[in-house]
């Protein structure tokens, strides 16, 4: 096979085909994309985070198709409500590191179908930990040994080895004890673009008795 029909890395989200005969050879100059045209940078942000599994920061996002990050966030935006007004399966969302594709929540049964494999699970304890850790960060074992009620020490280091949790610095209190707190990992996992969207305690009242409380503003 001649230079010039190598074939490509493969990659599972993207199709090369080979090039027809006759077809003039591209420098490096020339095979340096464009910037990508109005009326194609909803599909081209479609196809960019649909190539790649990892979160992509609108920076990289506007470095590849040659635009301003605003046109990007705005193009993400035409996306979201594109997605919403067909009733898509899929959902573009905004989490700690950049943007993503993601399934519907209400299709998850059928996605793991035909994923295969097990879903991510995390157990009560472990999410007790967790939740303390997210909502008290940064945060000591003994604080979230207390807020439990038992020794949090095998669930902080499963949540380390997870890559929920990281260790953030060490506290003033006598011995100096560890300080935790969650990771971007956390934020992708959850769906949320910052610790803001972390909910507050009405939103857990209501979540939890169904309705908002007559005390609450």
């Amino acid at each position: 096979m001649a230079d010039d029909e190598a074939e490509l890395p493969p990659d599972e989200n993207v199709i090369a085909f080979p090039s027809g005969e006759g077809e003039a050879d591209e420098s490096a100059e020339d095979a340096t994309p464009r910037s990508c045209p109005q009326e194609l940078l909803v599909p081209a942000l479609e196809a960019c985070l649909f190539a790649v599994t990892r979160p992509l920061p609108e920076a990289t996002l506007a470095a590849a198709l040659g635009v301003p990050e605003d046109q990007v966030r705005v193009g993400l935006g035409l996306l979201r409500d594109r997605q919403l007004r067909t009733g898509s399966g899929v959902r573009v969302v905004e989490v700690g590191e950049g943007w993503q594709l993601r399934t519907e929540a209400r299709l998850a049964p059928w996605v793991a179908t035909v994923r295969g494999g097990k879903p991510f699970r995390l157990s009560r304890p472990a999410l007790e930990a967790l939740a303390v850790v997210a909502f008290r960060q940064p945060v000591s074992k003994g604080a979230v040994d207390e807020v439990r009620g038992v020794d949090s020490g095998a669930m902080l280091r499963s949540l380390l080895d997870r890559g929920l949790v990281r260790m953030v610095g060490r506290s003033d209190e006598p011995g100096r004890p560890m300080l935790y707190g969650t990771t971007p990992a956390f934020l992708t996992l959850f769906g949320m673009r910052s610790l803001a969207d972390l909910p507050t305690l009405r939103d857990i009242r209501v979540l939890r008795d169904g309705g908002p409380s007559e005390d609450d503003p």
